[in-house]
């Protein structure tokens, strides 16, 4: 039973892999064709949501090795975002995400991943040992959530509002405000589960990859750009991972559990 759950990671994994590579390529061969796309920063980008694929695939299976695929992730997508003029998700990238990485690699090194040197000098990945969130935390969670998200949305609406009676835009679509107040807040709680080896992350991950996928749908019927078409795959992969990913973390959960039971349960 553990050899075909091993088998069928391998093969969930290379699956996940392959095909953002191969629809990332067939996605940049048609724009690359574009007269008005600027192929360097097509390249990057194309790049970058591949490792970013990288990254949460080794998130999913507990491996410290997410760390350095998420720093360059987060590096390419801090670029598309200032290039392209969302500087509030820029901001988030570089002063909360990229801090977040190495925050991540500490707790994840303090619960026993890393690589492993065996009594034959052989090398070894040891996953990370997952713990739960208790229902006092996820009362906290819920309540982070709400008020963050009327925080943010208040933020984005105020700004649209700005850049609506300035004539920069021609009306103030509450409702994707809202979605991408809830996205904006969803990460932030997402990366903190994470970067605390909490199993509960893939709910949050879940979540925020279905509502991406929505609001970069509704971006391109608006704006049919290069990048807009890359991250919708970039996030079609991603819902794909994090589905496996909290079926993976569930057990590492119960594993680290039954291991360290005074620490790596709940809470």
């Amino acid at each position: 039973m553990k050899n075909s759950t091993k088998g069928f990671n391998f093969w969930f994994n290379m699956f996940i892999l392959v095909g953002m590579i191969v629809a990332v390529c067939i996605v940049n061969w048609f724009k690359l064709q574009e007269p008005d796309v600027v192929a360097i920063k097509q390249i990057i980008i194309a790049v970058g949501a591949v490792m970013g694929v990288v990254n949460t695939v080794l998130v999913a299976n507990g491996n410290i090795w997410t760390f350095l695929f998420g720093v360059i992730d987060v590096c390419i997508c801090s670029y598309a975002n200032y290039d392209s003029g969302n500087m509030g998700q820029f901001l988030q990238h570089v002063l909360y995400f990229l801090p977040m990485q190495f925050v991540g690699l500490w707790q994840w090194r303090k619960r026993g991943a890393g690589v492993k040197v065996n009594e034959d000098g052989s090398k070894e990945t040891v996953k990370v040992r997952a713990r739960r969130l208790c229902p006092k935390h996820w009362g906290y969670v819920i309540v982070g959530f709400v008020f963050g998200t009327a925080i943010a949305y208040g933020i984005l609406y105020w700004i649209d509002m700005s850049q609506f009676n300035a004539g920069r835009i021609a009306e103030v679509d509450k409702a994707k405000l809202l979605l991408d107040a809830s996205v904006v807040v969803l990460n932030i709680i997402g990366q903190i589960l994470l970067s605390l080896a909490y199993a509960d992350q893939w709910f949050i991950w879940n979540m925020v990859n279905v509502f991406s996928i929505m609001l970069w749908t509704n971006r391109l019927t608006a704006d049919a750009s290069s990048y807009t078409v890359v991250m919708i795959v970039k996030y079609s992969f991603y819902l794909l991972n994090s589905i496996n990913g909290l079926r993976i973390w569930l057990k590492l959960s119960k594993e680290g559990s039954s291991e360290l039971p005074e620490k790596a349960g709940c809470c």
